[in-house]
């Protein structure tokens, strides 16, 4: 994005815009670099762009192993010689990465709250696919391995809403900044607990889990996406750890230890 008299003017290409397809959609809010040479957290800018603006064009719908949402998903989009106000800029220049960072962390306990109720239902169907279904002249609920499997499952369902509850209230009474740890903490938990649900339900229900007659493998397809969504759990992990060793970086010393030398 480089300002231009009372014109930004907009190159680049973007996919995984999300509902950058949807016949509503009027106005895209786009994040670009304004200053290559600023502090790394003040390079980018957000503008506001008319969908229908000249150089704006919708290349693709995207899908999702399989899967596609079009007209309503992600879209591969591309800006080309885009000139829009100088008005339509969010905040100022430089302001991009703080208003991203503003929206994530209350999106990201969205996210959450979504993965837990795809593990719910995914448990609710697991549970009555092993009671409805025989093998070799028992249930199948009765054998050992699914029992483990149901009691895991609520285990791991009831700890990510305790720690995406815990996320919610830091974020109510102390803000987004201190409560970071805790939003990276569910970001990374939440989707791996579904994702685990999920593919012991798909398990249970055999050939009829990966197929259209049962919403699992759309429901897997969605919360697998979401371990890359909003940053993939591998920047979580990153910026979990650094949180954690800063926290006794101040306490820790150097213990030079003596070298003993034999006689």
């Amino acid at each position: 994005m480089r300002r231009e008299g009372d014109e930004y003017v907009i190159n680049g290409r973007k996919w995984w815009s999300s509902g950058a397809g949807d016949p509503r959609c009027a106005v895209y809010v786009v994040m670009g670099k304004t200053d290559p040479e600023a502090p790394r957290h003040s390079q980018q800018s957000m503008i506001l762009v008319p969908a229908n603006a000249k150089g704006v064009k919708v290349i693709r719908p995207l899908s999702v192993f399989g899967y596609d949402d079009a007209p309503h998903g992600h879209m591969e989009v591309e800006l080309k010689d885009v000139r829009v106000p100088v008005g339509n800029l969010l905040m100022g220049e430089g302001k991009g990465f703080a208003i991203a960072q503003g929206r994530l962390g209350p999106g990201r306990i969205h996210h959450c709250m979504r993965s837990i109720g795809a593990a719910e239902r995914a448990l609710e169907l697991m549970c009555q696919r092993l009671n409805s279904r025989t093998a070799f002249g028992r249930r199948i609920s009765e054998q050992g391995v699914w029992r483990e499997r149901i009691a895991e499952a609520r285990c791991m369902i009831e700890q990510a809403r305790l720690l995406t509850l815990k996320a919610a209230y830091m974020m109510d009474t102390v803000g987004n900044k201190v409560a970071q740890a805790e939003i990276a903490m569910i970001k990374i938990v939440a989707p791996n607990m579904a994702t685990h649900i999920i593919d012991w339900a798909i398990q249970a229900h055999g050939g009829g889990g990966v197929s259209q007659d049962f919403p699992l493998a759309y429901s897997y397809a969605h919360q697998r996406t979401l371990r890359l969504a909003d940053g993939p759990d591998e920047v979580h992990r990153n910026a979990l750890a650094k949180l954690e060793l800063a926290k006794h970086m101040a306490h820790s010393k150097e213990v030079e230890m003596p070298i003993t030398r034999g006689s």
